[in-house]
């Protein structure tokens, strides 16, 4: 019997496996991202802009809620069901707990979505931290107790393309 086993039924994972090149596919899971929140951005100031028009002004201090429109996104896509933000999930990435790789918490993910917005406005040079600790986590990530992690590595091994699941005969 293995030591330390997982919830996913095998040993436990090894970080190696775990966080191989995901500081590369978080940096452009980042751009797809930008993008993404660029593109709501524009409609939501746009659909701003025309009930200012037609509220006769009266509307314009809604338009003070635009900014925080990237917290949003983050929170509500790190708490979905699918555990990451569109550009995550398109490049094979997940957040989860550092210590179960369980799925986060409400309250973990709007930690995790204010400390990243925080980093990025405090300045970049923050999310270095990730060169330099175990799992590659980001300062967001220690204070929220989550790791971003490769899909894949959490998945268990399927069977063989051609043998049903148990191995033959079927039971």
């Amino acid at each position: 019997m293995m030591p330390n086993p997982s919830p996913y039924g095998m040993a436990m994972l090894e970080d190696d496996l775990l966080t191989r090149g995901v500081l590369l596919r978080r940096l452009v899971a980042w751009w797809i991202d930008a993008l993404l929140i660029a593109a709501l951005a524009s409609i939501a100031w746009t659909l701003g802009l025309m009930f200012v028009v037609l509220t006769l002004g009266l509307g314009l201090p809604l338009l003070a809620g635009l900014p925080s429109l990237g917290i949003i996104y983050t929170w509500l896509t790190i708490a979905s069901p699918l555990s990451a933000t569109p550009g995550q999930a398109l490049l094979g990435l997940t957040v989860r707990r550092n210590d179960d790789l369980t799925r986060p918490t409400l309250a973990q993910a709007l930690v995790f979505a204010v400390g990243y917005w925080l980093t990025l406005m405090t300045g970049v040079i923050w999310l270095g931290v990730a060169l330099l600790t175990v799992r590659r986590r980001t300062l967001h990530d220690l204070v929220s107790g989550l790791v971003v992690v490769r899909e894949r590595a959490l998945t268990p091994p399927a069977g063989s393309w051609n043998m049903p699941p148990g191995g033959w005969p079927p039971r």
